[in-house]
């Protein structure tokens, strides 16, 4: 039997397995797709990781995944592995974006250059900060200023009165803060964002239409999924961020919404950017998430789709034309 007639041989990296929630969790419907296709399973986090005399290698766990949300996953056999052995890994560990994430990425490089399809491409992940990238797309942008000048950042929000300021590393809605022409709070907020004018923040003109929600998209291999999950802010927030109390509700994507992924969508394939869930406020993009986008199981369960199983369906075509 050829390597091509074997099944495919799928590694993941990500947080401790105990620690995920199945019945929310994209990485487990990923799995799952994997699993319905007959593709054997491999589980490491990014401290299982290591590099010996250039090869990138990892201390892994077979891994069996079923259906139930309870008991959701069994553990086998522990083994040292070449990760060339493999031919796909999911990078899904979550953030923090920190210097531990980088050096995964430095490793899991070094598979991808021995041929292993690595999602998302470990360059791609270090490159693409999930709100700088947005940079690469200002036609679909409104006004946006990254600073670490408490003053230039303070001149921002007195010409166009109302903005959203927050840092740069930022995630699940922290620190995000909407700052208005002579408000009092200016000053103390810009201070604690750029830690006294020495780190880089990010102010954007305040989008009113945050009020009918922060509508994730997702994209596989740049082609939109017809439905995003808007996540519509609590009563008294401007936050839509589920961890600030929102609420999501899966709606249909809208015509000005796929215009924005057209005009992203050739930056993402070329850099490797095979899964990504993008934000989208009003008319405007906001975030490019790279890292480990979410809302797989909300939108499935809401039309019955499988989106995980699209995934698949990508990585399977990539490897067709890495064999051909």
């Amino acid at each position: 039997m050829t390597r091509q007639q074997q099944p495919v041989q799928l590694g993941i990296v990500m947080d401790p397995i105990e620690t995920v929630a199945a019945s929310k969790d994209s990485s487990v419907a990923m799995l799952r797709a994997a699993s319905r296709r007959g593709w054997q399973l491999h589980y490491l986090t990014p401290a299982d990781l290591y590099l010996r005399d250039g090869v990138a290698r990892g201390q892994s766990t077979a891994l069996e995944v079923s259906e139930r949300d309870e008991q959701w996953y069994r553990l086998g056999a522990v083994r040292d592995t070449d990760l060339r052995s493999w031919d796909v890994i999911l990078m899904r560990k979550d953030p923090p974006f920190n210097m531990d994430y980088i050096y995964a990425t430095y490793l899991l490089e070094m598979a991808e250059k021995a041929g292993v399809c690595v999602v998302n491409a470990p360059a791609a992940l270090r490159d693409a900060n999930e709100k700088l990238s947005t940079a690469w797309f200002p036609e679909c942008c409104v006004p946006t200023l990254v600073s670490a000048q408490q003053q230039r950042l303070r001149d921002f929000v007195d010409e166009h009165g109302d903005v959203i300021v927050k840092p740069l590393d930022g995630m699940g809605g922290a620190s995000i803060f909407r700052l208005r022409q002579g408000d009092p709070n200016v000053s103390v907020v810009l201070e604690t964002l750029t830690r006294h004018n020495t780190r880089q923040t990010m102010a954007q003109t305040f989008i009113p239409a945050i009020s009918a929600g922060d509508k994730r998209i997702l994209l596989i291999d740049g082609e939109p999924v017809s439905w995003g999950l808007a996540r519509i802010p609590a009563p008294g927030e401007t936050r839509g961020n589920l961890a600030a109390g929102g609420t999501g509700v899966v709606v249909a994507i809208t015509a000005r919404e796929r215009w924005i992924c057209q005009q992203i969508a050739p930056t993402l394939r070329q850099r490797g950017l095979l899964f990504v869930g993008i934000d989208v406020i009003g008319d405007y993009l906001t975030e490019v998430n790279v890292t480990s986008p979410t809302c797989i199981r909300e939108i499935d369960a809401a039309q019955d789709l499988d989106i995980g199983g699209q995934l698949m369906d990508a990585i399977e075509k990539r490897l067709h034309r890495a064999s051909t």
